[in-house]
C-alpha cells in the first residue's frame, strides 16, 4: 500500500502545528502564567521551549521521516538487530489512547461553552450565577455525552477521508480560522478600559510578583515544565507527521516554525485574556477556573459579550479539535502500519475505541464521581499518566534513541535533520543532547511526580 504524503509544505506545518496547539496553549499556559507572576514566567517558557522543547521535536520528525513509519515500526525499522526500543512504540501508542479518552471530554466542553454562549444562554445571567453553569455540565451525563460523540464522531468522520482531503484540508480551514479570530479577540483587548495593566502584567517582568508566585525556582520549573509539554512530543503524536513529509526542508528549520506557530497561539490567548480580567477587576491566577468560570464572568459584563464570548470559544474549540484530529490520525494510521488494515476499518475500530474508552472520564464527574485516587477523579488520573510518565520518559527515550550508539546513533540523526534546505544543527550541539538535556527532562519528571 502506498503511503500517503502532504500535499504541500504548508500542510504539513498547519497539522503539525495544529497538534501542538491545543488546551495546552490557550487553557494551561494562561493560568499557569498567572499563577507565576506574569512576564517573567513568559520569558523563561520561550528560552525552555528553544533548549529543551524544539530539540526533542527535530527528533520525533527525524525518526518519523528517516522510517516513514508510525513509531512502533519506525523504531522496528531503524534500531540495530536484537534492540528493544520499539517496545516503547507499543508505550507511545497507548499514550495516544489514554490522551484521547480524556482530550476529547474536555474538546467537548469548549464545544458546548461556543454552543451556550452563541444561543444566548449566559446573556441574562448574573455574575454569581456562572460557577452553576460549569457544575450543571459536569453533573449531566447526557449534556457531557453529546460534546463528547459529536468531537469523537466529527474526528473520525474527517480523517476516514484520508490525510490530504481529510486531516489536511480541514486543519488548513480551522487554523486559518483559528489564527484569525485570535488576532480580532487580541485587537479587541486592545480597546478594554483598564486593561493596560494586564498587558503590564503579562509582558512586564516583575521580581515582586514572582515573589508572590511562591520565588524564582518555582518559576523556573513551572515554565521548564510547560515548555517541555506544550509541543506534544514524546508519545509519538508528532512523529508520525514526520513519516509523511518529504525530505526537502531541514528538521530544525521545520520544528522552529511549528513551535513559533505554538508560541504564538501561547502569547496571543494571553493578550486576550489578562487585559479582560484586570479591566474587569478578576484575579489572574485564578487557575484552571480561569476559562470556564473567570471569563464567562468577564464576557457577561462586556459590551457585545454575546458575540466576544462566542467567538473566544470558538477559537478554543478549534484549538483543542485540531489535536484530536491529529492524534486520531496517529492512532489510525498505527493500526494501519501493524495490522496491515485498510483505512476504513482503522477509522471504524478506533472511532468505536476511542468512544468506548472516553465513557468514564465523561462519567466521571457524575456517575462515576466515587472512583477517586486521592483527590484526583477520572480525568485527573489520565491526565496524570500521560503527563507525568508517558510524555517526559517517551522524550526521554526517543532522545536516547537518536544520540546513543546504543540506538539508532547521532550520526544517523543529525544526517536526518540537516537533510534538505533552511537551518543546520551544528555537530557541537549534540553533547548538549547527549549530556545535559536528559538530566532536564529527568529534573521535569521528577518535579511533575513530586508536584
Amino acid at each position: 500500500m502506498k503511503r500517503e504524503g502532504f500535499s504541500s509544505r504548508l500542510g504539513f506545518i498547519l497539522v503539525s502545528a495544529g497538534c501542538a496547539i491545543g488546551i495546552g496553549n490557550v487553557w494551561k499556559f494562561p493560568f499557569l502564567a498567572g499563577q507565576n507572576g506574569g512576564g517573567l514566567f513568559v520569558i523563561i517558557y520561550l528560552l525552555f521551549l528553544l533548549i529543551i522543547g524544539v530539540p526533542i521535536l527535530t527528533m520525533e520528525l527525524a525518526v518519523g521521516r528517516a522510517s516513514g513509519k508510525s513509531i512502533y515500526q519506525a523504531y522496528r525499522k531503524l534500531e540495530k538487530p536484537g534492540a528493544k526500543w520499539h517496545l516503547h512504540g507499543r508505550i507511545a501508542n497507548l499514550g495516544c489512547i489514554v490522551l484521547m479518552m480524556y482530550y476529547t471530554t474536555v474538546s467537548g466542553w469548549m464545544l458546548n461553552y461556543a454552543f451556550k454562549f452563541a444561543s444566548g444562554q449566559f446573556q441574562h445571567l448574573k455574575t454569581q450565577q456562572v460557577d452553576a453553569v460549569f457544575n450543571k455540565m459536569l453533573l449531566s451525563p447526557s449534556e457531557m455525552m453529546i460534546a463528547m460523540s459529536i468531537t469523537v464522531i466529527a474526528g473520525f468522520v474527517i480523517c476516514s477521508f484520508g490525510l490530504q482531503n481529510g486531516v489536511e484540508k480541514m486543519t488548513k480551514v480551522m487554523m486559518a480560522l483559528l489564527l484569525s479570530i485570535i488576532v480580532i479577540l487580541a485587537l479587541h483587548s486592545f480597546t478594554l478600559k483598564g486593561g493596560q495593566a494586564g498587558f503590564k502584567f503579562y509582558l512586564m517582568p516583575n521580581i515582586r510578583n514572582v515573589e508572590k508566585a511562591g520565588g524564582l525556582a518555582h518559576v523556573i520549573m513551572a515554565a521548564m515544565s510547560q515548555a517541555f509539554f506544550t509541543l506534544s512530543v514524546g508519545m509519538g503524536s508528532m512523529e508520525i507527521f514526520g513519516s509523511y513529509m518529504s525530505k526537502d526542508q531541514t528538521l530544525l528549520s521545520e520544528s522552529i516554525t511549528i513551535a513559533s506557530l505554538d508560541t504564538f497561539v501561547a502569547i496571543m490567548s494571553g493578550l486576550i485574556i489578562f487585559p479582560a480580567c484586570f479591566a474587569f477587576g478578576v484575579a489572574p491566577d485564578s487557575g484552571p477556573s480561569l476559562i470556564f468560570v473567570t471569563l464567562p464572568r468577564v464576557f457577561i459584563n462586556m459590551k457585545f459579550g454575546q458575540i466576544w464570548g462566542t467567538l473566544f470559544f470558538v477559537f478554543m474549540t478549534f484549538a483543542s479539535f485540531t489535536t484530536v484530529m491529529a492524534v486520531f490520525e496517529n492512532i489510525i494510521a498505527s493500526f494501519m502500519d501493524n495490522f496491515n488494515w485498510t483505512r476504513k476499518k482503522a477509522t471504524v475500530i478506533s472511532g468505536v475505541t476511542i468512544f468506548v474508552l472516553s465513557l468514564p472520564c465523561v462519567l466521571g464527574y457524575n456517575v462515576l464521581s466515587w472512583i477517586t485516587v486521592g483527590s484526583k477523579n477520572i480525568l485527573d488520573m489520565e491526565d496524570f499518566l500521560v503527563s507525568n510518565f508517558i510524555l517526559p520518559i517517551g522524550s526521554l527515550i526517543i532522545l536516547l534513541f537518536c544520540v546513543s550508539r546504543y540506538g539508532w546513533c547521532q550520526d544517523n540523526y543529525l544526517n536526518e535533520v540537516n537533510t534538505g534546505k533552511g537551518l543546520k544543527l551544528k555537530r557541537w550541539m549534540l553533547p548538549y543532547f547527549r549530556y545535559v538535556l536528559p538530566v532536564l527532562i529527568i529534573i521535569v519528571f521528577i518535579q511533575g511526580l513530586i508536584g
